[in-house]
């Protein structure tokens, strides 16, 4: 699947500190974005830095989400398990799944704070740990998919944020190994 960006972003409504990080985010033009560092962002992927594919393998207890970009894959638990009482918080949070009729809806929590919201506002979107996350996907016709993504952050925004992206079916497409190497400060040399 190859993923589109929402073309119709909703504006986020930042309490005052997050207001405060996302104008210092827009000034410096994100330059110190996760990403930039070849650290991950909070799923889903998003298209907005280039076009990266994402394989979805999916067996009665769970999805795999292989993504064309860092950093490389997703768990999704559809064995009615429940989010762990006690969650170191990662990159990615921790995600259960379930069907509501041809609906995938997933429920991701347990996030750190580390990571930048993806393609809304620009991916200059700070969060906290109480980051929410509820995505709902559904194949429109055998060739298209939607996504209806909510991030629901008390911590940073007065309201929650919806995103909606538009996955296209890419058959003849292969995820291919993405490699980050820019883990360290590159200084230049001009004369």
């Amino acid at each position: 699947w190859l993923i589109t960006d929402d073309p119709y972003p909703e504006d986020p409504d930042p309490l005052p500190w997050a207001a405060t990080v996302i104008k210092e985010r827009q000034e410096s033009s994100g330059k110190g974005a996760p990403h930039n560092r070849c650290l991950p962002g909070p799923p889903p992927a998003s298209g907005s830095a280039a076009p990266f594919l994402v394989k979805i393998v999916q067996i009665s207890s769970l999805i795999v989400m292989l993504i064309e970009d860092n950093p490389g894959f997703r768990q999704v638990f559809l064995d009615g398990r429940t989010h762990p009482a006690l969650w170191n918080p990662t990159w990615l949070g921790h995600s259960i799944g379930k069907w509501e009729k041809d609906t995938l809806v997933i429920d991701t929590t347990g996030f750190n704070d580390r990571s930048w919201l993806g393609g809304i506002g620009g991916g200059l979107l700070p969060h906290t740990e109480m980051l929410h996350m509820t995505e709902r996907y559904r194949r429109s016709d055998f060739g298209h998919m939607t996504g209806e993504i909510t991030f629901d952050d008390p911590g940073s925004y007065t309201k929650p944020i919806h995103e909606n992206l538009t996955f296209d079916l890419a058959p003849q497409e292969e995820v291919l190994e993405y490699v980050c190497e820019n883990t360290k400060p590159q200084h230049l040399v001009g004369k």
